[in-house]
């Protein structure tokens, strides 16, 4: 066989396992945020980003526009891999050292806050495409002052509330008990989405007090957006709901998921549909292509070897 058509017929063997492992390898965006008790950022899109009702949220809008609130659901880290304090410098942990998410780092004492008790708490996590990790959820101690940025230093990171790895998301929620200790007054509930199949992790801040000892000017009551709220946010978002991680809502990446192009990929980091917690949701473009791909590199295969024993015919 004539040196060219060995290196065709080599191109075309080595597509086809590539092909096939595209096939296998159809991940799912993650993007989510706490929804009950709401984190800061939902409970600012729920009032409206163009005109918020509280005075914390509209000061939020001022500090970063309403951009941050239509993308409620995407504060995070693409290569977090669970080096959370190295890169979130204290009084950014809400925006997750994140531009677009500045207002949320405002230190004030009338962020909307759910109340709350000490005892078994069912957390809530808001989700608009599952995926495998961990979630803990750390609270302030106590002295936690509200009208100062928040510190790493304000959390008691060796007792968290509640850690919990690869819950089933059930009708657009992640639903995980924690306990509650005694506290009284404001307090912050700070979560950590941390995935395993990459080194992606999610954060929110959540603002709660505790029983009757409230501040000298209450903060108001919190609600969670609604499903029509939530839906309606992806005509405006700059994030994928349930692409693949490249943050742009109309495309989907050939990248890691939850990494953009110029962030590293994990090791192993190619999830399955039954690794990701996919379901009708997932998106289908990938494996339809890769099959496209393997059926054309097998033809092309085809062709080569078919050329290659038709030139060794006519050569006799």
């Amino acid at each position: 066989m004539p040196a060219r058509r060995k290196a065709a017929a080599a191109a075309a063997l080595g597509i086809v396992p590539l092909a096939l492992t595209a096939l296998g390898a159809t991940p799912a965006a993650a993007h989510g945020s706490m929804g009950d008790p709401v984190s800061r950022v939902a409970q600012c899109y729920a009032e409206g980003p163009e005109s918020p009702r509280s005075d914390a949220c509209e000061a939020a809008v001022a500090a970063g526009g309403t951009q941050a609130l239509y993308d409620w659901n995407g504060i995070r880290i693409g290569n977090a891999a669970g080096q959370h304090q190295a890169l979130i410098p204290d009084g950014k942990l809400c925006s997750a050292n994140n531009e677009e998410f500045k207002g949320l780092d405002l230190a004030r004492a009338d962020w909307p806050a759910t109340s709350v008790s000490s005892g078994s708490y069912t957390f809530k996590y808001r989700v608009t495409a599952p995926h495998r990790g961990t979630f803990t959820v750390y609270l302030t101690k106590p002295g936690y002052d509200p009208s100062q940025p928040l510190a790493w230093a304000d959390l008691d990171l060796a007792n968290p509330v509640a850690t919990v790895t690869d819950p089933t998301a059930t009708g657009g929620f992640y639903t995980f008990s924690g306990t509650l200790p005694e506290r009284s007054g404001q307090h912050l509930l700070y979560a950590v989405w941390q995935r395993s199949d990459s080194p992606e992790a999610f954060y929110s801040c959540s603002d709660v007090t505790f029983g009757a000892a409230a501040p000298a000017a209450p903060a108001p009551a919190a609600s969670a957006p609604s499903d029509e709220q939530v839906e309606a946010a992806t005509e405006r978002s700059t994030v994928e709901n349930h692409g693949h991680g490249d943050d742009d809502p109309e495309t989907t990446s050939d990248v890691a998921e939850g990494t953009t192009a110029n962030e590293p990929r994990a090791a192993g980091s190619t999830a399955s549909l039954a690794e990701t917690g996919g379901d009708g949701t997932t998106p289908y473009l990938a494996v339809g292509g890769a099959a496209a791909l393997a059926v054309g590199a097998a033809a092309l295969f085809a062709s080569v070897r078919r050329r290659a024993v038709d030139g060794g015919r006519h050569g006799r």
